[in-house]
Formats: structure tokens, C-alpha cells, sequence
């Protein structure tokens, strides 16, 4: 950064009944110089335009600090002549505008619920550059984590890396610090003041490829795992790409282990029921599609929103279920031309004239769903073997293996949770997308 020549960040908001949005925009030091060593603005004529001022200015010239190189033996502006003073009163403003680098905003946010409060930058080095890191407080007490790369038709992109809930009670975001030595940023608000870390590198995945596609400057793959960049580190194993997040290109030879992280689980549905497959990205950036492979059959076919099915952004909601609709569901993200799938799920429909013959045979309580929804009926060990011997199907193993899972979660101690709570953990992972966390995860503490 030039010290002599620095660029300013400021942020405007307009809140109305008409328009309701926030701005950041940058602005270069020597353009500010610029306007303000120019003409004044001076009103004139019958209609008291605005036009440039074109008489004599006086000495010292207004807006000129006291006790500078041109004022040496003035102390403070008590000491300026009146006519000074007069003229500054009579041309508070300056002709010419300021306009921020290339006439265009930064970023910009329109019809949206928040509206931004303050800013800091950081400027980060990386493998392919410098980058400043924009840190945006709002006045809903998030912090937004944001980059602005330039693309080759003079155009920029704006990424959000991630944005954190600071306090438990929004508040609004009134200043930020950066600690550069502690790597901390420090955000107040009315309530109090905590701080957060620049970077979490690990949230991002334990994949080369959702490392490189997260595009965070302080973050790079080491080889093993997505860490802090380092200069230092050995080119062979580095892999950080800022400005595309190419993973095809960065993750040669590592981009076979990203469909081991895909979380496989098995799920049940009732006929006429509903069920909800839940997959969520890690990254905002992402395309997300659902396809379906039938039993005995090689072909998957995507799965398309109608009056039976309902694609979210939490997953993909199946509205009164059939027998047809067993089989596996692939949930798969596409970024930058790098797909994988993160979600695979087997989907097994039960009949729900045998559930009701079970439930009707074993005592259980009645078929209707008023009574399944209000009883909280747990099946004993004969029922569960009658329900086992009526619904003899193809899946039989994979159903006991299930239950026995679920029997096994309900009785497990503290010390043994069982296969049904890893499963949970791998859920909640899952629920964290790329872009927002809570700060109770980033290690954070309100004072």
C-alpha cells in the first residue's frame, strides 16, 4: 500500500419506504487532492446557480491546516484573517465531486433486511497476488467476510467468504479493529465487544478441491489439509487459486478424494406420507441438483420441482410417497466445472397397508393419522420381530441393520452414543454452509 497515497473505504446506506439498500465504495487519496486544491463552488447569477469560482482566493488558502508548511506561524485557525474566514462561510463546498475508483460502487446490497454499519480492510498476500479482505459490519450484529476480484473485461466479482452472527442478540456492529499480530478482529457494539479470527481455515472442508473453490486468500491447501497460507510452504504441495478457484487445474491428483467425504445414510419413508432429504452446500456459489437411481437400474434421473416434489435450499422435500419412489438420491454441487456429490441417500418406501396390518396384528395403536401423530408409541421387541416377518422384502437386512441402530442410539450412554449420534454429527456439519457460522463456533467472547 502506498503510504502517501492511500485509498479510503466508506459506507452508505439509504433506508426508505421506496428504496432500501447499503454501498461500499473506494476512493483514491490523490483524487481527493485533486478536487480540493480546485475551484470552490460559489453560487450566482439571479437563480443562485452553482459554478466555479473564478475570483481571488485568499491567503491562507481555506482548508489549509494551521502551523502547516504554508502557515508556519499560524497556530490554530484563530489566527486566520478575517477574510479567510468570511470566504470559507460564504464557500463551505468545492465544485468539483469526488468520485470513487472507476465511478462505481464496490459492492452493493439492495432488498435485503440489514444494512451495513462500518468497515474494515485487511490486505492479505497470496499465492497469485494481494487482495484486500473487506470485513462489513451490520446493523443485525453479522460480520460479512468479502473479497472483490478484477476479471479480465474491467469488470470485479464479489465473493462473500462467509458471514458470522457476532452476538446472541442482533445488535448493531458500531466499530471494528484488526489485530494483525493476533490475527483477531476485534467488533463493538452497544452490547459489548468480542473478537473473532481472520480466518478458520478448516471450515471449508477437508477436500482440496472445496479448499480451492472457498477462495480465501489466508487459506491454501498443504497437501493434507486446508491451512494458512504460507509463503514458505513447498510449491509441490500448495495449492491456492484466489482469482478463478480452479480445482481442476490446482487439485491434480488430489481431486479423487472428494467423493470420500460424500455422507451416505439410508432413510425410510411411509407410503402417502411425506420425507425430506436433506443436503445443504458448503459454498453460496454453487449449483445444487438432485438425481434418483431406481433399484436394478444403471441410469439416474434428475429430479425436477412439481406438484409432488419441492427442491429447497436445506434439500429436496417428496410430498406423498410411492412405492416407485425407492431408490438412491444423489445430491451434487457443480462450482467452477468441479462436481461431486455430497449427499448420497437410499430412500426405502414402505407399504402402508402392511404398516397398518403390523400396527392393527401387534396392538399397536390405530392406523389413522391422528393417532400416529399424537401417540408417542414405541415398539416392543415382539412387535418389532412380527413387523420384520410381514414385511418381507428385498431390503430386510438393511431394515434390521436400521433398527437395530435406532434401538441401540435410544439405550447408549454418554460414553457409547452410538452410530445413530455420529451420524447427527456428520448432519450438523453438513447444516454449516461456507458463507454463514455462528460465532460460538469461531471462538469468540462478549465482555
Amino acid at each position: 500500500m502506498d503510504t502517501k497515497n492511500p485509498v479510503i473505504y466508506g459506507v452508505f446506506s439509504v433506508s426508505g419506504s421506496v428504496f432500501k439498500g447499503s454501498a461500499v465504495c473506494v476512493y483514491s487519496m490523490a483524487d481527493i487532492r485533486m478536487v480540493f486544491n480546485g475551484p470552490f463552488a460559489h453560487k450566482e447569477g439571479p437563480n443562485y446557480q452553482w459554478v466555479a469560482y473564478t475570483g481571488k482566493i485568499p491567503y491562507p488558502r481555506p482548508g489549509t491546516c494551521p502551523g502547516g508548511t504554508f502557515t508556519p506561524n499560524m497556530k490554530s485557525t484563530k489566527d486566520y484573517p478575517d477574510e479567510v474566514i468570511n470566504f470559507m462561510r460564504n464557500h463551505p463546498t468545492m465544485y468539483n465531486a469526488v468520485y470513487p475508483v472507476h465511478k462505481r460502487p464496490l459492492v452493493v446490497r439492495t432488498n435485503v433486511d440489514y444494512e451495513f454499519t462500518t468497515i474494515t480492510v485487511d490486505q492479505v498476500t497470496a499465492a497469485d497476488g494481494s487482495y484486500e479482505v473487506l470485513f462489513l459490519g451490520t446493523d443485525r450484529g453479522t460480520v460479512q467476510k468479502v473479497i472483490v476480484l478484477p476479471r479480465d473485461d474491467l469488470q470485479t466479482e464479489e465473493l462473500v467468504l462467509e458471514e458470522v452472527e457476532v452476538f446472541k442478540v442482533p445488535t448493531p456492529i458500531t466499530t471494528m479493529k484488526i489485530s494483525s499480530k493476533r490475527q483477531q478482529l476485534y467488533v463493538g457494539s452497544a452490547v459489548g465487544v468480542t473478537h473473532l479470527a481472520l480466518h478458520r481455515c478448516d471450515v471449508y472442508g477437508e477436500a482440496c478441491a472445496d479448499c480451492c473453490l472457498a477462495r480465501d486468500p489466508y487459506c491454501a491447501w498443504d497437501g493434507k489439509s486446508c491451512s494458512r497460507y504460507s509463503a514458505s510452504q513447498k510449491r509441490r504441495s500448495r495449492r491456492q487459486d484466489v482469482k478463478y478457484g480452479n480445482p481442476i487445474r490446482q487439485c491434480r491428483g488430489y481431486n479423487s478424494n472428494a467423493n470420500k467425504n460424500t455422507l451416505e445414510m439410508v432413510q425410510y419413508g411411509v407410503e402417502g406420507s411425506s420425507t425430506f432429504l436433506e443436503c445443504q452446500a458448503r459454498s453460496p456459489h454453487v449449483s445444487i441438483k438432485w438425481h434418483l437411481q431406481k433399484d436394478n437400474s444403471d441410469r439416474k434421473k434428475e429430479m425436477r420441482s412439481d406438484g409432488r416434489v419441492l427442491k429447497t435450499e436445506q434439500g429436496l422435500l417428496l410430498r406423498s410417497l410411492q412405492l416407485s419412489d425407492g431408490g438412491v438420491y444423489y445430491c451434487t454441487s457443480t462450482e467452477k466445472n468441479f462436481k461431486h456429490t455430497l449427499v448420497r441417500v437410499q430412500l426405502l418406501v414402505l407399504s402402508a397397508r402392511a404398516i397398518n396390518n403390523v400396527l392393527a396384528e401387534t396392538g399397536g395403536p390405530a392406523a389413522s393419522t391422528a393417532s400416529l401423530q399424537s401417540s408417542a408409541w414405541t415398539p416392543s421387541a415382539g412387535q418389532y420381530k412380527d413387523l420384520l416377518t410381514i414385511l418381507s422384502q428385498p431390503e430386510m437386512s438393511l431394515i434390521n441393520q436400521y433398527c437395530q441402530d435406532y434401538w441401540h442410539l435410544g439405550s447408549a450412554s454418554p460414553k457409547d452414543p452410538g452410530l445413530g449420534s455420529i451420524r447427527g454429527k456428520e448432519l450438523k456439519e453438513l447444516k454449516k454452509p461456507r458463507n454463514r457460522r455462528n460465532h460460538n463456533e469461531m471462538e469468540g467472547q462478549e465482555t
